[in-house]
């Protein structure tokens, strides 16, 4: 929802400055696993209980998975295995995020229940598309892709409303897993 316009306000600017990291040499794939690495040090900071450190930590991260897949096409290096790659470490980020979450709710069990449930979430997220897209069907459908996904947790940790950006993590994620399975229902039924 958010990323589709997100995406029209930020790709001249982001388009530019892939230009001049790939021209510095560095490939899409360092960035994604520099993206990573900033994410897993989100989720250390987030353990530590320096919630708002991680949140900025958080968005300086984001800024590498943007930055990724805009320097692979500005500089003709897209490939089916950046592709991947950079899918796959976005699934280990967020269960090092979510992961970060749970310890540092230990002894909160209700909190910890809606970050499992907000990990579940995102992971079909991400999986639905990919199963969807596996079989054939195009699924860029729901509310809540990774990018709103991202920005409800930097706001939890910024304003320390953690508990309620769980809550709505954990709520629209799975709602939109149903919207992705309803819709490839829909365009995969026979007849």
């Amino acid at each position: 929802m958010i990323d589709g316009w997100m995406r029209e306000r930020t790709e001249g600017v982001l388009s530019r400055v892939a230009a001049v990291v790939g021209r510095s040499g560095v490939t899409p794939n360092v960035l994604t696993v520099a993206g990573f690495l900033v994410i897993a040090v989100a989720a250390v900071l987030i353990v530590s209980g320096r919630l708002v450190a991680a949140g900025v930590v958080l968005g300086f991260g984001g800024l590498f998975d943007a930055l990724d897949g805009a320097v692979a096409r500005v500089n003709g290096q897209a490939s089916r295995f950046g592709a991947f790659f950079d899918s796959v470490l976005d699934r280990y980020a967020e269960a090092f995020l979510f992961g970060g979450l749970f310890l540092y709710f230990a002894g909160d069990r209700t909190a910890q229940a809606l970050t499992f449930a907000a990990l579940v979430g995102s992971l079909m997220v991400s999986y639905t598309r990919a199963r969807a897209e596996g079989l054939g069907a195009e699924c860029r459908v729901g509310l809540f892709t990774r990018l709103e996904r991202v920005l409800v947790l930097i706001a939890g940790l910024l304003t320390g409303f953690l508990v309620p950006a769980l809550w709505v993590l954990a709520v629209l994620t799975n709602f939109t897993a149903v919207q992705r399975m309803w819709h490839v229902w829909q365009v995969t039924r026979e007849g």
